[in-house]
């Protein structure tokens, strides 16, 4: 009886959550209210439209003493209305909410405390930290089902409690980042750079991985992503720099060159 309670407690605690990672950042409450939102209103929709069928099926059930078929076709103008209008003002309710969340979450208008430009390529990550100068090259992921073998993986270093801004490029074809825990991910596309802003608000290693199909070896472009306290951050970025990983990796395919926050062009350090 006692596993059975805390089994169904935690089920309680991700329903909660619509069944979502638990956010480790400060926009993932909105993500996870508008996915709630959504799937109450889909809810919504289908009790009522079950019912309504299932009514239908017993109200208007064909009788023992039924001898002709009822009337095929009939006209209800107010009623035609209603199944027009409604529709068109739950998804008009629907794209508001959509829109004005996506647009909360693509914001990078305030100003960050990080820039990480994540470059994705066949198969695996480079992360250039761009206000330190400094980077971090990923080689492909090598999952020989022993244990530990995820320790091996890319790690993305960000500081708790600090804006990061994440510019998104790709190497060679369509990427995504995605980071679940994150509650929110973005393509990368050859010859374009797409932005997106998190506030890390909990310590801790999150796994992260490549959304988007992208050839042979696709299901092995993992990463980590490592969420530790401001002075770890810059010890490490004082270690990356102390290996020799200085400037920035080359995005080679990108025609859109990274801009650092004074709009000039950021330095290669060369490609990988």
């Amino acid at each position: 009886m006692a596993v059975t309670t805390l089994v169904l407690s935690g089920c309680a605690g991700r329903a909660q959550d619509g069944f979502l990672p638990r956010a480790a950042t400060e926009g993932g409450e909105r993500v996870t209210s508008l996915w709630n939102g959504a799937w109450i209103a889909a809810l919504a929709v289908g009790v009522i439209t079950w019912g309504l069928i299932l009514w239908c099926v017993v109200a208007y059930r064909r009788k023992k003493d039924d001898t002709e078929l009822p009337v095929q076709l009939r006209y209800n103008v107010p009623m035609e209305i209603l199944y027009t209008v409604v529709p068109v003002f739950m998804i008009a309710v629907l794209f508001y909410y959509t829109a004005r969340d996506e647009s909360a979450l693509l914001d990078t208008s305030k100003p960050a405390d990080v820039v990480v430009n994540v470059v994705g390529k066949k198969w695996s990550w480079d992360f250039n930290y761009v206000k330190e100068q400094t980077y971090e090259s990923g080689t492909q992921a090598e999952l020989t089902g022993e244990p530990g073998a995820e320790k091996n993986l890319p790690t993305l270093y960000l500081p708790v409690g600090q804006r990061t801004e994440f510019v998104l490029t790709s190497r060679d074809v369509i990427h995504s980042f995605w980071v679940p825990a994150f509650l929110q991910k973005l393509d990368m596309i050859p010859g374009r750079v797409n932005r997106f802003q998190v506030v890390p608000t909990e310590v801790g290693t999150f796994k992260g991985k490549c959304a988007e199909l992208c050839g042979a070896y696709h299901s092995q472009m993992l990463f980590n992503v490592k969420v530790v306290p401001p002075a770890e951050y810059q010890a490490h970025i004082a270690e990356l720099k102390a290996q020799g990983n200085t400037g920035q990796l080359d995005n080679s395919l990108n025609v859109n060159k990274v801009m650092n926050e004074d709009q000039h062009l950021v330095p290669s350090a060369g490609s990988n």
